[in-house]
């Protein structure tokens, strides 16, 4: 990307080991993110281009001489951030705030939407997958590597653990799957805030009981009225912009909990007596560690017991990843696949 709206296909050098605890992965499938178009709004021309993509799947085609767990010709999720696995962070389950770690696109490292990109720290990075990996199973394995994993992770850390009212603001992918999430929890009636009908629709697939158009004080109200006037138990709010927040500190019950996981794109909240403090209200959330649950959910996405993979509804080749941009951005794809 060399600034807002310029995405570009070109031709770099092939990735090489660096390091002995590096892995070169030859990608089978990348994809644009949601959060990808932020920059693509808003990023500063750079004439010499940030490489983009933080989500893929691929084959083991290289391994540093001190890869333990991994092997050439291992099929592999990439979670949307490396870490070592052993640092005091990663062993409780924090991954993203690794102290050894980092992000794709940065420090040297390349992304996702290419077709080979080199691991850092592959022993604690890369997730195999068992058996044999068929074609059809990539789309469904590619969100392990950040929209089902931070759907979860909203989920998660708002603590649902059955019978709770849980509504979820965004019916983009991560918010589509935090509400297949928060089913998986027990969650008895999920309101979906969402206003195209066919990714509401698809929510409704995965378990939402309720859909609400409505933004702003009107979206508020009618949750309020749909919850007998009380609110909603737990909040996953997974859009990232200021209305999408003071919708979520409207609806939340005293007592309740927000989580967010839509990337802010604010530097302040509300937070006092108004807002959240006079309600008893938890924040939580943050950048999901998808590596600490990708062995978690891998087993019901290879059975086929759920298909987070249905988010993906356009597939475009490499050379095309722009239109994929495009498309995403005009919202008339939810989320594109990219095929190297």
């Amino acid at each position: 990307m060399y600034g807002a709206g310029d995405v570009r296909v070109i031709t770099v050098p092939d990735p090489q080991l660096l390091d002995t605890t590096d892995a070169i992965v030859r990608i089978t499938r990348g994809c644009v993110c949601g959060s990808d178009l932020h920059p693509y709004h808003s990023m500063h021309n750079d004439e010499n281009g940030v490489s983009m993509g933080h989500e893929f799947i691929g084959v083991i085609e290289q391994v540093g001489s001190t890869v333990a767990t991994l092997a050439v010709g291992d099929f592999v999720i990439a979670p949307f951030a490396w870490s070592d696995g052993t640092c005091e962070f990663c062993r409780e389950g924090l991954q993203t705030s690794c102290v050894h770690g980092g992000f794709w696109n940065a420090a040297g490292v390349g992304g996702g939407q290419a077709e080979a990109v080199r691991v850092p720290l592959a022993d604690g990075t890369l997730v195999k997958v068992p058996g044999t990996v068929d074609e059809s199973q990539y789309a469904s394995l590619l969100t392990l590597s950040d929209v089902y994993g931070t759907g979860w992770h909203a989920a998660h850390r708002a603590g649902i653990t059955g019978g709770e009212t849980v509504t979820v603001i965004g019916d983009g992918a991560v918010g589509l799957l935090a509400v297949l999430s928060a089913k998986q929890l027990g969650a008895e009636r999920i309101i979906l805030m969402g206003r195209h009908e066919a990714r509401t629709n698809l929510g409704i697939t995965f378990g939402a009981t309720d859909i609400v158009a409505e933004r702003g004080d009107e979206g508020i109200q009618k949750v309020i009225d749909l919850t007998g006037g009380s609110g909603s138990h737990v909040v996953l709010e997974a859009v990232g912009h200021m209305p999408a927040y003071e919708q979520a500190v409207g609806i939340v019950r005293p007592g309740g909990v927000i989580s967010r996981v839509g990337v802010p794109q604010y530097e302040s909240a509300p937070v006092g007596f108004g807002s959240l403090f006079g309600k008893n209200v938890t924040l939580t959330g943050g950048p999901a560690p998808v590596r600490a649950y990708i062995e978690q959910l891998l087993p019901a996405v290879l059975d086929g017991t759920v298909n987070p993979g249905l988010v993906f509804d356009q597939t475009v080749d490499l050379e095309d990843t722009a239109r994929g941009y495009a498309e995403m951005d005009a919202r008339t794809a939810l989320k594109v696949m990219v095929k190297p």
